[in-house]
């Protein structure tokens, strides 16, 4: 007879708001037949059962922001057959990470009374700065049908079939006119797709949730603002939210001053 075991998955927190997380339990009637085809091992934010490893597949949420964050991602990745981060902190440091472009030291004395006890890293970093990571699933929060696509890929063994484009093709098959066009400044034609381009379609610019699509223009997309009247730092400040500290973001705002 064949092996009958069922794949087993587990779930993992790090520096994070746990709303990726809520996209997987938020698929509602999806999970339910997930879970009857893979074994929930280890899942704290929807059980208290907790199974040890090996795991078949992991999904991470978070970015890592302390020591104890980096020893424990690297003790996720020997469990796991395959690592998938998902959203923005565990994909790009999330919004924490605008603590990497200034003095983390001066910032905990700012925020709480007694720094003293803190330990955290200079920088909050992605988890594939530490581990090597399978796929990233960008977003924030991350598309729960993504992120039912990315599960199901990984448990029969093929690529996930995630679209590389821009926010711009939603719009287009929304039907959505382009704000840029009604000259408000928006981030769309640099930000991957997955929202389902929900702020254009209320006529506001997009803000780059899903982190920057592949090989983005951002120089030009800057000119474009800069043509609409932003200034450098309107700029400056729309490229550092979410995924501040991706690449093609981060130094896009690096040009438009610190």
């Amino acid at each position: 007879m064949g092996d009958l075991r069922r794949p087993r998955l587990a779930v993992w927190k790090f520096a994070s708001c746990d709303g990726c997380q809520l996209s997987l339990l938020d698929c509602e009637d999806e999970l339910l037949a997930l879970a009857g085809a893979i074994e929930i091992a280890n899942f704290p934010e929807a059980s208290s059962m907790m199974g040890g490893g090996p795991y078949d597949l992991s999904l991470v949420e978070g970015s890592i922001t302390t020591a104890h964050d980096a020893r424990r991602i690297r003790q996720i990745r020997r469990q796991s057959r395959h690592l998938v981060t998902i959203g923005a902190c565990a994909t790009a440091g999330g919004i924490q990470a605008l603590r990497n472009f200034a003095d983390v030291k001066e910032w905990v004395a700012a925020v709480y009374a007694s720094p003293l006890y803190i330990r955290t890293l200079a920088t909050s970093t992605p988890v594939s700065a530490h581990v090597p990571v399978d796929y990233e699933l960008q977003g924030c929060p991350v598309n729960k049908v993504q992120l039912l696509e990315v599960i199901s890929a990984f448990l029969i063994g093929r690529k996930p079939a995630i679209a590389a484009h821009s926010v711009c093709v939603e719009c287009k098959r929304r039907g959505t006119v382009c704000v840029m066009v009604q000259g408000t400044p928006c981030l769309g034609p640099v930000t991957h797709a997955g929202c389902g381009a929900i702020c254009p379609s209320f006529r506001r610019g997009c803000y780059g949730c899903y982190g920057p699509m592949e090989t983005p223009n951002t120089a030009a997309l800057a000119r474009e603002w800069q043509a609409l009247g932003a200034s450098p730092r309107e700029i400056h400040r729309a490229f550092r939210t979410f995924n501040a500290a991706a690449e093609p973001f981060r130094k896009e705002s690096e040009v438009h001053g610190d």
